[in-house]
């Protein structure tokens, strides 16, 4: 039944939106996340403070909220459309958080979440993938959007489900709209780097 759906998509939202990153950073004494770095409220931008134990809470709460939902709504109607559909919505409200005047994040690890919850197997190529083109090029960015351009690949031929591959289509599409600062800085080779160790 539809309401099921539109059930799904508000709680998805609602969830999404919680800003982890600005709550973690506020309780540590550490001010407005958004006036550091690149104003973003993920995970990459907290790890910027120097708190990396923020930065892999803010990292876990972001790839859980969405798998969280996703799974929740799974086993309430026992659908994993309806799933897919609280876990999008979980990644929109995380990029458009309401109480934030919808200025959000850019819904990487959120969408991670969606993937590893709905289906475990691509959401784990898609990280592995991640981790090795953070590895070896040391941009956060493109490993984020090579990882989720894969996606909906991965999910095609392991998942053989044509709808569940194209939500993930629209998720990377969605994720390049979010990147588009970043591939500027990549084309024009101004793109920080990860730093993995100190010098």
């Amino acid at each position: 039944m539809m309401i099921h759906y539109i059930i799904a998509g508000i709680c998805g939202y609602l969830l999404g939106s919680v800003p982890f990153g600005l709550v973690f950073t506020k309780m540590a004494g550490l001010g407005d996340i958004r006036q550091i770095g690149s104003g973003n409220i993920g995970a990459t931008n907290v790890l910027r403070t120097g708190r990396k134990d923020l930065a892999l809470a803010t990292l876990l709460c972001d790839i859980g909220k969405a798998a969280l939902v996703a799974l929740v709504f799974k086993w309430m109607y026992e659908s994993q459309l309806i799933g897919v559909v609280a876990g999008v919505a979980a990644v929109l409200g995380h990029n458009y958080p309401v109480w934030l005047k919808f200025k959000g994040g850019k819904g990487v690890a959120s969408t991670l979440g969606l993937l590893l919850a709905m289906t475990p197997l691509v959401g784990f190529l898609t990280a592995l993938t991640w981790l090795l083109t953070a590895v070896f090029f040391r941009y956060s960015s493109l490993a984020a959007l090579n990882a989720l351009t894969l996606a909906p690949i991965y999910s095609l031929f392991i998942e053989n489900d044509k709808k569940i591959a194209a939500v993930y289509l629209l998720l990377t599409l969605l994720s390049f709209y979010r990147h588009q600062s970043n591939i500027k800085r990549l084309m024009r080779g101004e793109e920080s780097k990860i730093r993995f160790k100190k010098k």
